[in-house]
């Protein structure tokens, strides 16, 4: 069952971290609504939302190991989503400056009857930052459509001062955690 990896997920950083572990797969997005429920927690939400992204593709794939994901960003309690416009993005930006803040991924794996959910969380601090450094990189379009309005592998990187747990978690799949879970299939 190993052998046949599904991807319920449309983001490209997350195949990228798979292909770059050596792992073969293919990919199919879940289209879900990913709305956050009145009185969810955000780990709570996370585990949801990469639970039915991969039972939704289960579904049609009912001989494969089906790994659904979901990362927020969360900074005081509060969940920092996609950022819908520049304002936006740059509303986060700030909330993120000197602080630090959490990053959350729910990691769903379905296989035949089986399945598990692992919730990964990293801490990343971010150094203080400037009105013309947030501008820059809201200009320069990364933001967009990353949870918490950065991407941690490009021009934010400049903007981490720490990060305690999984670098890959922050990308958007914590790899050791979904080696882990493709392990426990295998047995």
């Amino acid at each position: 069952m190993t052998g046949n990896l599904v991807l319920a997920s449309q983001s490209p950083r997350r195949a990228d971290l798979l292909t770059n572990s050596g792992y073969r797969f293919t990919v199919e997005p879940a289209n879900i609504d990913e709305r956050l429920h009145p009185g969810e927690s955000p780990s709570d939400h996370v585990a949801r939302l990469a639970g039915e992204k991969a039972r939704v593709v289960a579904v049609s794939h009912p001989d494969a190991l089906v790994l659904g994901a979901d990362t927020m960003v969360v900074v005081d309690g509060d969940v920092l989503g996609k950022p819908e416009s520049d304002e936006v993005a740059t509303s986060m930006l700030w909330r993120l400056s000197g602080r630090t803040h959490q990053v959350l991924t729910g990691v769903a794996l379905i296989g035949g009857q089986r399945s598990r959910c692992e919730i990964a969380s990293t801490e990343v601090t971010f150094r203080s930052l400037r009105p013309d450094e947030i501008a820059w990189y809201v200009d320069s379009g990364e933001p967009n459509g990353k949870a918490g309005a950065y991407a941690i592998q490009g021009r934010a990187s400049r903007f981490v001062t720490g990060i305690v747990g999984s670098y890959s978690n922050v990308v958007g799949l914590p790899i050791a955690l979904v080696d882990t879970l493709i392990r426990s299939f295998a047995t």
